[in-house]
């Protein structure tokens, strides 16, 4: 699988008469220009184009409320669309201006590029994502610091795997194979082989995930332990486990969602298409855990479960149990209106064949 072609920002080229921004610039005709769909390139320090984005985010809260669930989605988007207008330079992989940060994807991503353009917003998340994977993060179910890839989703929150780290504690059946789902940076997968499974298969449609979780257990143990494939749901997995593990998105998708939103929303065949196929691949006795939220019924986003849905409606399988874990309160510097974490629940859905 070394010649999976990984998600990456893609390199955009800088026309002749660029506008440009820095702090001599004036803000209401540069504003006028995003909104009429015209680039600007921020050319003297980085520090111009973090100024430009807060800008863009003060001319929105005077357009736009940003109350509800859906009035959050309808903002984040309109400034998805501006702010990813705003570009910067770059030459032999470091960035054109001055105080700029020194961003090791770019090497990695493009060594035999040596001048292009890309978004500021996009720069922000290759920074960001090389400050996460170079110094790595604490997840507090694991031993060792994930180093999450570029473009995979990680938690941040971790009630939900405590959760799950707490059955698997407490499970008795065998341990002889599991399939995780959208395996992700890969923490369910080593839960499980931190609590004795012997093998886990592992998918995601997310190359990154892939091509992250490969360089992360390079040539180790977990390498024989973790076997991994790109493909939907269940990839080439056809053979029967004894576990099959699924924390899918959490949230029903409005729109076609690509690229990282595929880990927080779900279009509406993604469950049906699982539960179809998860039948055939668990063992007579094995357990299907399905690890959810009661976020989407709270936030007034959707007015059914997925996995009631399924229970109610299909003979396929019947449940043994469900856990639930209160989350933690929202932090009082969020500037999001989250007054639901109060009663925000993280699921764990235990199903056997009926």
């Amino acid at each position: 699988m070394s010649d999976i072609k990984i998600n990456k920002p893609t390199p955009l080229s800088i026309t002749k008469n660029q506008k440009t921004f820095d702090q001599g610039t004036e803000i209401k005709p540069t504003i006028e220009s995003l909104v009429n769909g015209e680039t600007i390139l921020i050319n003297a320090f980085y520090s111009d184009g973090v100024t430009l984005l807060k800008e863009i985010h003060k001319y929105l809260r005077r357009k736009l409320p940003n109350k509800s669930m859906t009035e959050q989605r309808a903002y984040r988007e309109a400034y998805h669309e501006l702010s990813n207008l705003v570009l910067i330079e770059v030459i032999d992989q470091k960035l054109c201006v001055k105080k700029a940060p020194s961003i090791g994807w770019l090497n990695k991503f493009y060594p035999n590029n040596n001048h292009f353009a890309l978004t500021f917003p996009e720069i922000q998340g290759l920074n960001s994502a090389w400050q996460w994977y170079d110094n790595g993060i604490k997840i507090p179910v694991l031993r060792n610091k994930l180093t999450p890839y570029y473009g995979v989703y990680f938690p941040t929150r971790f009630e939900h795997l405590i959760l799950f780290d707490n059955w698997l504690k407490h499970y008795e059946g065998p341990k002889k194979s599991a399939i995780d789902v959208g395996v992700g940076c890969g923490v369910l997968s080593l839960q499980m082989v931190l609590q004795g499974f012997q093998k886990v298969f592992a998918t995601d449609i997310n190359p990154n995930a892939i091509v992250g979780l490969q360089e992360f257990m390079g040539i180790t143990k977990l390498s024989r332990k973790i076997e991994l494939d790109l493909g939907n749901l269940f990839g080439k997995w056809k053979n029967e486990t004894e576990l099959i593990v699924f924390n899918p998105p959490w949230l029903p998708a409005t729109r076609d969602v690509d690229g990282m939103d595929n880990a927080i929303y779900y279009d509406k065949e993604l469950f049906p298409e699982f539960f179809a196929e998860a039948k055939k691949r668990l063992a007579p006795d094995g357990k299907l855990i399905i690890i959810f939220s009661n976020l989407a019924i709270i936030t007034k986003v959707a007015t059914s479960h997925p996995v009631d849905i399924e229970l109610a409606q299909e003979n396929r399988f019947q449940l043994e149990k469900r856990y639930t874990k209160k989350v933690k309160a929202a932090s009082q510097n969020t500037k999001r209106d989250q007054h639901w974490r109060g009663t925000e629940e993280v699921e764990l859905w235990v199903l056997t064949h009926k």
